[in-house]
């Protein structure tokens, strides 16, 4: 494990630039450069925590009220067990210099964290080992004969190979009775059985998705990808039939959300679309920093961005 350094003090580190933010009971966390990881309990005034690394981080998930993880870039992960107070160092690996994009923890113990070039990292203990894997069932199929024939004949190649031949994995998300990973080059895959198998899903879009959300324990439920300029596909729960949702705004979709049966979707260059019934409208931020999470909380939209938190009032 490499000698620890510490997230730098700010004393606006709330002004920062942030990638992920989530919501845990009454308790806002968010995360960014440098190692930042800061709380509220009101949206307006921001605690940062002590954090043991100063990389940039990139996704942050709690599994309850005070467990949680974040990761970033070094395949880097950290851990919380005070609600976000302070952080404890479960990996770093600056020699792969590959980002971890997105964790996930099913269960207090299980959970996955992906990134650059199909990094898929796993842990059944809670994060105090972490096991490296290769999806090679999402490889195409002559990317597994050529790699099937390297591994017999030049196994540090086939390593070589392997550790770049898949897309990035950018999200990971836990839906109903299903995992959903999506990524690069039009990636979209299923795990019917908590990512033991993995399933690559038919290409809609061959490129970038950045995130995908799902309203799959409602009665009528729709699943939503999006992702590099501006492409946004909806679907009925179950159909296998997408529908593209047009727009003349070419902005890159970072992260999506469904708030009163309307899914907001936070992109670059300070747009948020809007979208239901397949319809779709869309307002602009003034500033037009990209935005890249955001989360409701007291009817007020609390978003992460390149420029640090921005709040706006919601509509009744």
């Amino acid at each position: 494990m490499p000698q620890l350094e510490h997230a730098i003090s700010a004393v606006n580190a709330d002004k920062t630039l942030l990638t992920d933010i989530e919501l845990i009971d009454d308790q806002l966390v968010a995360v960014g450069k440098h190692g930042v990881v800061i709380t509220s309990t009101d949206a307006q005034s921001w605690q940062q925590a002590s954090v043991p690394t100063q990389v940039l981080l990139t996704a942050v998930d709690f599994y309850n009220n005070n467990l949680g993880w974040a990761c970033g870039h070094d395949a880097t992960i950290i851990n919380t067990t005070d609600a976000g107070k302070t952080w404890q160092l479960q990996q770093a690996l600056p020699d792969i210099d590959k980002p971890c994009l997105d964790i996930l923890f099913t269960s207090e113990k299980h959970g996955y964290a992906v990134g650059a070039y199909g990094m898929f990292f796993e842990t059944h203990d809670g994060g105090q080992k972490w096991q490296k894997r290769f999806l090679d069932s999402l490889l195409f199929e002559e990317d597994r004969a050529y790699l099937n024939e390297l591994k017999k004949s030049d196994p540090e190649g086939y390593e070589y190979e392997t550790a770049s031949i898949l897309p990035h994995f950018n999200r990971i998300v836990k839906t109903n009775n299903r995992l959903i990973l999506v990524g690069e080059m039009g990636l979209m895959a299923e795990s019917f059985d908590n990512g033991g198998t993995w399933q690559r899903l038919e290409e809609i879009y061959m490129g970038s998705f950045f995130t995908f959300a799902s309203t799959a324990d409602q009665s009528q439920g729709e699943d939503l990808v999006a992702g590099l300029r501006g492409n946004i596909f909806t679907r009925q729960t179950g159909s296998e039939q997408w529908q593209q949702i047009h727009t003349d705004n070419f902005a890159t979709v970072n992260s999506a959300i469904n708030y009163n049966n309307e899914w907001l979707l936070f992109a670059n260059s300070g747009v948020i679309f809007h979208v239901k019934n397949d319809e779709l409208t869309e307002e602009q931020m003034d500033d037009g920093k990209s935005l890249l999470d955001g989360v409701v909380f007291q009817n007020k939209l609390i978003m992460a961005s390149e420029d640090g938190i921005k709040v706006k009032e919601l509509n009744p």
